[in-house]
């Protein structure tokens, strides 16, 4: 029989001693820990067995716009063919900053961006155009001493030879740019000016297009025709992915969408499951309806 070895009372640290308080502390941390990295790998789990297939998808990314200073700090996103995916979250979550990434605008330093599976992480912006990747960028989108055709012929300039039957089909999408093709485009409303923005992206036919706050500045009136458009150009085939601060308008029409914190997804769902989430209501609508 082995003998059972011996503890003297008085080695054990007191109840509620420095000791004991410390180890329970050091107790709280670990298990602490234990549960982030649990629900991170489940995160990415569900994320890697969702995004089989997709056409573009967004693996675990790091970036920033300095040395050592990351703004996505492992964030995640994918888009199936012909989805609407909508991003939102407070400012300064890094939701343009994840869209500039995926065109080639901001360096990743870690992770990967794929496009039908071929690896496009770090491509210029326009090898990225002519492998079917659009970007509109929130501001300064347009070229204000061109007219609206011009603006036009500047979207197609890797192929200009398409530009007749590319000018067509985007003046199906927004007819007043066909109707008014001689007006130079810093001439025009600010609703107006988006619209060019999106029919200069769609000239070289993307199959994915980046959207960055399309609304911002508008009139309610306004953002609406914006949403509206945005759907109409989704139902034409487009993949849209595309980032709110309107994140109530937003979660209407996504098929999708993300819920941005810090660099990383902290909530992700259908538009209507984000939009009913009470979490997602509490921690993040109430405040982003009234930004």
């Amino acid at each position: 029989m082995t003998s059972q070895e011996h503890y003297d009372p008085s080695d054990l640290p007191e109840p509620g001693s420095p000791d004991d308080i410390n180890e329970f502390i050091s107790e709280l941390d670990v298990n602490a820990a234990h549960t982030r990295t649990a629900h991170h790998a489940t995160a990415e789990q569900i994320h890697q067995s969702e995004a089989v297939g997709a056409l573009i998808r967004a693996d675990q990314l790091v970036a920033g716009y300095f040395p050592g200073v990351n703004i996505l700090n492992g964030s995640d996103l994918y888009a199936k063919q012909g989805e609407l995916v909508g991003i939102i979250g407070p400012n300064g979550a890094g939701k343009s900053t994840l869209l500039k990434a995926l065109f080639g605008l901001v360096s990743i330093t870690s992770g990967a961006v794929l496009l039908r599976d071929e690896d496009i992480t770090n491509l210029r912006a326009d090898q990225l155009v002519r492998r079917g990747v659009g970007f509109v960028p929130q501001t300064n989108n347009v070229f204000p001493s061109l007219t609206i055709e011009e603006n036009m012929q500047m979207g197609a300039y890797q192929d200009p030879k398409s530009f007749p039957e590319r000018f067509d089909a985007v003046v199906e999408l927004f007819p007043t740019l066909g109707e008014r093709r001689k007006q130079r485009a810093g001439s025009l409303s600010g609703g107006e000016r988006q619209m060019v923005a999106m029919g200069r992206a769609l000239m070289m036919q993307p199959s994915v297009l980046l959207l960055d706050e399309p609304s911002a500045g508008l009139s309610p009136a306004l953002q609406d025709e914006v949403f509206v458009r945005v759907k109409s150009i989704n139902k034409s085939g487009v993949t849209v992915i595309i980032v709110e601060q309107n994140a109530r308008r937003c979660l209407q029409i996504v098929d999708r969408g993300y819920v941005l914190d810090q660099g990383r997804n902290a909530y992700t769902g259908t538009g209507a499951e984000l939009a009913n989430d009470p979490k997602v209501i509490e921690l993040y609508l109430g405040t982003l309806a009234r930004a």
